[in-house]
């Protein structure tokens, strides 16, 4: 859904103040009441992320990065990620997850997974279906997923989620960015990006304790 430290690196969004879904697409910071922020800087700090030379959609009103350093093994945090089937053990806010394909998670792979979005001004509380398709994948380096969601009374025309994944001194620089579309979503950008921001957050800290519990905080 990298490698040593960058000269430039992305700047962490504020954190969100109010409650709002762990929509992580994925799946699911609040940026004020204004649009997100501009994309990150590449692992050189020249341009915007990318996986296989593809990013997220850069002309998407709804997104939010961020960054976390994890005191494990780059081959413990790859596994974790990419086990989709394993990813409820380790983050409640994935309620149900499968793979529509058999093997390990490459370019092409398919997944279903289900994650609850509480109640907004504008949509009822649901839990959300997201279909992704992993359209890029670096072994233990990157992988860039994309696909909508869709629950009763909420939909996501589609989210495109990059991951990037870089040792550096003491651990490992996870970097995550997401974008949405949608007419649905577009229609409040601040709670959209609110809820994407919160459930990013929440998906780096699920796989910082859980990386680092499984190694014992040892980093490689």
């Amino acid at each position: 859904m990298p490698s040593n430290a960058p000269s430039s690196t992305p700047r962490r969004q504020p954190r969100p103040r109010l409650r709002a879904a762990a929509l992580t697409l994925a799946l699911a910071g609040a940026l004020a009441a204004t649009a997100p922020a501009a994309q990150a800087a590449d692992r050189t700090g020249t341009g915007p992320s990318r996986c296989g030379g593809h990013g997220v959609d850069p002309a998407a009103r709804i997104r939010y990065e961020s960054d976390i350093v994890i005191k494990a093994p780059l081959r413990t945090i790859w596994k974790l990620q990419t086990d989709v089937e394993g990813w409820p053990s380790w983050q409640p806010p994935v309620t149900t997850a499968e793979r529509l394909d058999p093997g390990r998670l490459r370019k092409g792979s398919r997944f279903r997974w289900t994650t609850p979005a509480p109640a907004t001004p504008h949509t009822p509380a649901t839990t959300l279906e997201i279909t992704s398709t992993a359209r890029q994948l670096r072994d233990r380096d990157c992988v860039l997923w994309k696909g909508p969601a869709a629950g009763e009374g909420l939909r996501i025309d589609e989210g495109v989620h990059l991951w990037t994944f870089r040792e550096v001194r003491g651990g490992v620089l996870v970097h995550t960015e997401e974008t949405w579309t949608g007419d649905q979503v577009e229609a409040d950008v601040p709670t959209a990006t609110e809820a994407l921001g919160q459930g990013l957050e929440a998906w780096l800290r699920d796989l910082k304790a859980t990386a680092e519990a499984r190694s014992g905080g040892r980093p490689h």
